[in-house]
């Protein structure tokens, strides 16, 4: 009877050194096998619903091949076409101006020695506000007979400006909101990375005579660079998903000025119910948005090659 215990003890050795040796795969296991069905499965679906025409029988969907009829589409689609120009206008300007603000606004605030918690909450506002808010108030500010900005023009002497009506200042307009809207992010991200630096470089350059901008450039940068570059993939990805700034205030228009990728995809979906080409646009952004970051981390291993 006294052996059973230790008996027992033998037989379940396998299972705990197998959990020993892999308890770090089996941790992530549930969270891996949650990723996959959220992600591949829909997107199994996305590139089936991409090469078909799909009609609604009976309440069912009918799927029929239709892979080179939306090919043929996508090639005579000019307003997709001006959507993408738009989109990467759109990511460039406001995710390079929103770097440099963000950047400026937490190299300022880093040598406060009061008040940086102050500011720190004051800059989360614009975050926490919700978008269909955002879109609100920033069509009042710019309604052309009683918004904000028209009476400060007209304050100081010049025309009342209808920002949003114009081709040529809408797109210009939502820009920036989104940079008022996300700077912040991008300041919150750096600062938190300026914090991180560590002290004993930066006395040490002091003590060698270094300027500031010296140590902006030699020292600041590069060890802040990996901060620098989560802020930029972070707001460039969400910068390419743009939809309620563009859908409160614009609606892409006037024409097709302010249209974007993702606007244009709600439209073809729910508009002109053509499901199989709306997955087709799907699938053309994605790829976009892969290469685009692909370009950008190339780049950035070459220029890390050349250091």
């Amino acid at each position: 009877m006294a052996d059973r215990p230790s008996q027992n003890e033998d037989r379940f050795d396998w299972l705990r050194d197998l959990i020993d040796r892999h308890f770090k795969t089996l941790a992530i296991l549930p969270a891996a096998i949650l990723l996959l069905a959220l992600t591949v499965f829909p997107l199994i679906e996305l590139f089936h619903m991409a090469v078909s025409r799909i009609t609604f029988t009976n309440a069912e969907m009918i799927y029929e091949p239709a892979f080179w009829e939306n090919v043929s589409k996508l090639s005579g689609d000019w307003i997709f076409r001006k959507a993408l120009a738009n989109t990467l206008v759109f990511v460039l300007a406001s995710t390079s101006i929103e770097m440099i603000l963000g950047l400026a606004l937490a190299l300022a605030v880093s040598e406060l020695v009061r008040g940086r918690g102050l500011v720190r909450t004051a800059m989360l506002l614009p975050i926490l506000i919700p978008p269909v808010a955002i879109g609100s108030m920033w069509r009042l500010m710019y309604n052309p007979e009683f918004g904000a900005i028209n009476g400060v023009l007209q304050a100081i002497g010049l025309p009342a400006l209808d920002l949003l009506g114009s081709t040529q200042t809408a797109l210009l307009s939502v820009i920036i909101v989104d940079i008022w809207h996300w700077t912040p992010l991008v300041f919150l991200i750096l600062l938190a990375g300026l914090e991180a630096l560590p002290a004993e470089v930066m006395e040490a350059s002091s003590m060698d005579g270094a300027t500031y901008w010296q140590k902006l450039r030699f020292i600041i940068i590069p060890l802040l660079w990996p901060a620098i570059m989560v802020a930029f993939i972070f707001r460039s990805i969400v910068a390419f998903k743009v939809f309620d700034q563009i859908f409160l205030l614009t609606s892409g228009g006037p024409g097709t000025s302010s249209e974007v990728v993702s606007l244009t995809i709600y439209k073809v979906f729910f508009q002109q119910n053509q499901l199989g080409y709306g997955a087709l646009l799907a699938i053309i952004t994605i790829a976009i948005v892969c290469a685009y970051l692909g370009a950008f981390a190339l780049a950035q291993r070459r220029m890390a090659r050349n250091k």
